[in-house]
């Protein structure tokens, strides 16, 4: 009893769609971080701005 050639071409397709979900997910994981990082330091930025126009005015 022998396997089809067919089976064995779906099976790595399997494998291969799967290596490439794996790979896309760390790269949109990686550009996740940096976005959250570069918007946490726009907020922290504001918020010394905001701490020094209320040091000066007040």
């Amino acid at each position: 009893m022998t396997i089809p050639l067919w089976i064995y071409a779906i099976i790595a397709g399997i494998a291969l769609s799967a290596g490439m979900a794996v790979k896309t997910g760390k790269e949109e994981r990686k550009i996740e971080l940096e976005t959250i990082e570069k918007e946490g330091e726009i907020y922290m930025r504001r918020l010394e701005l905001e701490k020094e126009r209320r040091g000066l005015s007040g």
